[in-house]
Parts: structure tokens; C-alpha cells; sequence
């Protein structure tokens, strides 16, 4: 991979000051650009919506008591707006090891909703005082986050942090791995909290996974819901201690039942600390993930849930995580990662697009400066270009 060449651009918008690097592609037609997380934030995590916004959170502070915080910027703007913090209680998120991070999707009409593993000082609690799921929404004048609330009910054991979709329905789904009815990953189960009002109610936790697959229990999971609001979870299984298999859960009527496939298979006797990724493409549900130190993606068909064939990284791998996965109108697909990453280490950002053919295209590159803790997010916009945060 060539190294990136860095160009310095300032822009003012509400004032906040926002640091671009620019790939030298860029130049000659490239569709890619790279992005600071404003503030110095990190663990951005970024969705664009039908009208064109990018809505985008992103953490600071102390990494084992810290803040999220919520900007967004409408097509044809120049810069984020003023940032919002989501968590009511100030300390209440946690980003230590990078998987436990807050997440985010965006509703019916526009609304913000936001989950995270509560941090040690975290309020309210969940069951007999254990670290609570917690969820809060942008208000109706989207001026402000509601107070936050745990919607973990029945489980304890929280530890890989957990997920939200939402649809345009008023659905809206939180989903985290925790203590089955035995101790142990092998017996974790992963959960889902459904709520059919926007978020105003859920609904009491049910296990949605196979007895016998386990979770990982310090990997990180994805929820997402696709335009046919099919719901998909996305997690590590930990079978017997050594499985750790990424597998996709699938469900056709709005989170009550699911249908397992498993992507990929990983024999290791210790937890990766992984993380994995969810997009949407032309007819398709495109997943990415981390085994043995490459990342890869995949599509699976929106009708069938039949998976197809995986794509990994071009070049050796070895130190490559966090993937995230995005498409475009023209069938191209952008695949990020973090490399060189590690505890309390950070490293760099790598990038490959390919074509409507899945073949690596001319666009690649790796960019030095991720922060400790922190990994990439990726967006699309309404022209097909792509962007990355970092």
C-alpha cells in the first residue's frame, strides 16, 4: 500500500475546526477522502440517512469514564454542528479496549438513537447492580438526548459492549451478549430488547442465539436493519471455548424469530477483542469482520439470507482489525481497517475500494494517526463518494 501524502485543510463551521487528510488519488478521480473525528473525539461511529445527513457520535474523555457526543451535518454544509452530548450522567461511557464503545442508527423520521455499555460509575444500574445496557434517544425537537435508560432486564455479565438498529417503522432494537444460564462464554447468550414505539418502551430481553454457541465475550457485536426491515445481530460465538466463528443472525418479522449462517470460522483458546461491521448493498447486506489478523466481507442476499463468497484485504495480513464496510450506488465497496492497533497502542487506518466486480480497484491506502482506543467509521454520501473518520 502506498503511503498516504498528507495535505492539511481547515474548515470552520460552527466552530469547530476539522483536520481533512486527502488521499493524492483524490487528484485524478478518487472517491475517497479521509476525515478527523471532530474535537479530537475517538470510536467515531457515522450514519448517512435517506435525506442525505450524516449523523455521527464520537467519545471523549477518560477512557474508563468518559462522554459521547453527537454532531451532524446536512448536505451542502460545510462542517458538523455543535456537538450534543448523548449520556445524561457525565462519565457514563466506557472505551476501554475499544470494543465496548457507543453505537448508533437512525429511526423514523430522522431520530438519533444511541447504546453503550455503561462505564463503573454508570447509572442507572442494571440487574443486582451489574453494569447496565443503556440506551437514550434524540428528543423530538432534536435539540437534545433524553435521559438515559438501561434496558437491560433479566441478564448480567455485559462486557463486549452491544448494538442498536431501528427502522422506519418506529422499531427499534438494542442487542448485547451476556451470562447465559450457565457460567462461561461457551453458555453466553446474545440478547435483543425490542421496542415498536421509538424507543419510548422496550420490551423485556430475550436470548435469541443457539444454546450451544456462546459469545465471545469480549468481542463486539453489530445490529442493523435493512430497507425490507429485516433485522440482522452480528457476533462471535465461543463453542466450547475455541470456536470463535463469526455468525449472522437473521430475522424476517421485525426481531421475533432468527435464522443463524455462519461466515467464518476461527479455532483460538483466547478472546481476539474483535469488532465487526454491517452496510447495506445493491440487494444485499454486506458484513465485514476480523479472523486471525486479516479482515474480509461478504454479501448475503436480502431475500434468501443465502451468504456468498468472502472477499479478505488485499496483502498480508496480520495486524488488522476493527473492519468497517460501505457501498455505493455504483457497486463499489469500500473496505476500512485499523492496523497495528493494540492495548493501549494505537496505529493507522488501511483502505481498499472494489469495483461492481469485487475486484480490488486502483483506490487504496493507509493513513498513520489512529488514536489509542479508537477505529474507523465509514460513510457514503448521495454522489456515490466515500468517506472516512478516523
Amino acid at each position: 500500500m502506498q503511503r498516504v501524502m498528507a495535505l492539511t485543510l481547515s474548515l470552520l463551521a460552527s466552530g469547530l475546526i476539522l483536520a481533512m487528510t486527502l488521499h493524492p488519488a483524490l487528484a485524478r478521480g478518487s472517491k475517497v477522502r479521509l476525515v478527523r473525528t471532530p474535537n479530537g473525539g475517538i470510536q467515531p461511529q457515522a450514519v448517512v440517512d435517506d435525506k442525505g445527513t450524516l449523523h455521527l457520535i464520537y467519545f471523549a474523555g477518560d477512557p474508563s469514564a468518559g462522554d459521547v457526543f453527537y454532531v451532524r451535518k446536512r448536505p451542502g454544509e460545510a462542517g458538523f454542528s455543535a456537538p450534543i452530548r448523548v449520556n445524561s450522567q457525565p462519565g457514563s461511557v466506557i472505551a476501554l479496549g475499544t470494543i465496548r464503545g457507543a453505537q448508533l442508527a437512525v429511526g423514523r423520521n430522522g431520530r438519533v438513537h444511541v447504546s453503550w455499555m455503561g462505564s463503573k460509575i454508570a447509572e442507572p444500574r442494571g440487574p443486582s447492580r451489574a453494569t447496565p445496557m443503556l440506551y437514550a434517544r434524540l428528543n423530538d425537537q432534536k435539540t437534545a438526548f433524553e435521559p438515559q435508560r438501561n434496558v437491560m432486564q433479566l441478564g448480567v455479565g455485559l462486557d463486549g459492549g452491544g448494538s442498536v438498529a431501528a427502522d422506519d417503522e418506529g422499531n427499534v432494537y438494542v442487542a448485547w451478549h451476556g451470562r447465559g444460564n450457565v457460567e462461561g462464554e461457551a453458555h453466553r447468550r446474545v440478547w435483543l430488547a425490542r421496542s415498536t414505539d421509538e424507543g419510548v418502551t422496550f420490551s423485556r430481553e430475550i436470548a435469541v442465539n443457539g444454546e450451544t454457541t456462546g459469545a465471545c465475550g469480549c468481542c463486539g457485536m453489530r445490529a442493523y436493519t435493512d430497507r425490507r426491515r429485516n433485522v440482522y445481530l452480528f457476533y462471535r460465538t465461543a463453542a466450547q471455548g475455541v470456536h470463535r466463528d463469526m455468525e449472522l443472525l437473521i430475522s424476517k418479522d421485525r426481531g421475533k424469530r432468527f435464522e443463524a449462517a455462519r461466515l467464518d470460522g476461527w479455532e483460538i483458546e483466547a478472546c481476539p477483542m474483535s469488532t465487526a461491521s454491517i452496510g447495506e448493498g445493491d440487494g444485499g447486506v454486506i458484513a465485514a469482520w476480523e479472523t486471525a489478523g486479516q479482515v474480509y466481507f461478504v454479501e448475503a442476499d436480502q431475500g434468501t439470507g443465502k451468504v456468498g463468497f468472502s472477499v479478505a484485504a488485499p496483502g498480508v495480513g496480520g495486524g488488522r482489525k476493527h473492519p468497517v464496510v460501505v457501498y455505493n450506488r455504483r457497486g463499489e465497496t469500500l473496505l476500512v481497517w485499523a492496523e497495528g492497533t493494540g492495548w493501549k497502542r494505537g496505529g493507522a487506518v488501511g483502505w481498499q475500494v472494489f469495483n461492481d466486480q469485487g475486484k480490488p480497484a486502483e483506490s487504496h491506502g493507509q493513513a498513520d494517526g489512529l488514536p489509542v482506543w479508537s477505529l474507523p467509521a465509514a460513510c457514503v454520501d448521495s454522489r456515490g463518494n466515500f468517506t472516512i473518520i478516523y
